[in-house]
């Protein structure tokens, strides 16, 4: 009988001890940042004017920015920027360094090991060059040559762009904190490509720049939030928040704030 009741009380525990721990390993993201009280976001603090970082005083200001800030606020919980560059952007969704991500374009590459939310914005790719270059490029093809040496930023949705676009010419991968642009700029590379967004301010801040004036741009990519694939809960959060604040006209108000004229 007694050896009956330890039994009883084995499977009591055992029990009791698996369903605890299935409980804890299937709590969303979304429960445990309400616990925990802090929204921990990866962020690259390079890509203008989504996210930008100010070295001097190590703070971010941003489209993205803006919009963590109020995501933080509304879920009741401070908010916590982790840097991260764009080549390690998706591993720390994987190694929970962070709950989220800000925005990054999504691409068949990215969706086979992380989540994306809803996309709030779309994107085009652009190549720029120097405006007494433009002579040079007229369209797509024209980079496409061994002499043309084409600088895009490593781990970007562009890199693996360039192989395809230009097989001909010299792609440079330029790693963070450098930027493609920059190489530009410095005459070691004749061409650079990115978003049409991030292209219109960088002609904006840099005379000496401009967009190739190409046909059409190349592959429009929606922008989302990176999250983990397996967080439903927290995915659905998210998606439901993006929605709201689309129909309120907030995304709205943040694009004439950071992207006036485009």
């Amino acid at each position: 009988m007694r050896r009956h009741i330890i039994y009883f009380l084995f499977v009591i525990l055992a029990t009791v001890t698996l369903t605890t721990t299935v409980s804890a390993q299937s709590e969303s993201r979304l429960h445990q940042i309400l616990k925990a009280g802090e929204l921990r976001v990866g962020t690259t603090g390079d890509w203008n004017p989504m996210t930008v970082r100010d070295p001097a005083s190590n703070s971010y200001k941003g489209f993205d920015i803006d919009v963590m800030k109020e995501l933080a606020n509304d879920l009741g919980v401070k908010l916590t920027f982790v840097p991260t560059d764009w080549k390690t952007l998706v591993n720390g969704i994987i190694a929970d360094k962070y709950d989220m991500s800000t925005s990054a374009s999504v691409t068949p590459a990215r969706i086979r090991t992380v989540g994306f939310t809803t996309s709030y914005y779309q994107v085009s790719t652009v190549p720029l060059t120097l405006k007494k270059n433009l002579e040079q490029f007229q369209d797509w093809g024209d980079i496409d040559k061994p002499e043309v040496s084409v600088a895009v930023t490593l781990g970007t949705s562009q890199e693996q762009q360039v192989k395809a676009f230009f097989p001909n010419a010299k792609i440079r991968s330029i790693e963070a904190p450098a930027r493609d642009f920059q190489e530009v700029l410095a005459g070691r590379a004749l061409v650079s490509v990115t978003s049409n967004l991030e292209a219109s301010l960088l002609t904006q801040a840099h005379q000496q720049l401009a967009v190739v004036p190409v046909s059409e741009p190349r592959t429009p990519a929606d922008l989302a939030f990176i999250v983990a694939q397996d967080d439903q809960v927290w995915l659905n959060y998210l998606n439901h928040w993006i929605t709201i604040k689309l129909n309120r006209g907030f995304f709205d108000e943040l694009k004439k704030k950071w992207m006036p004229g485009i």
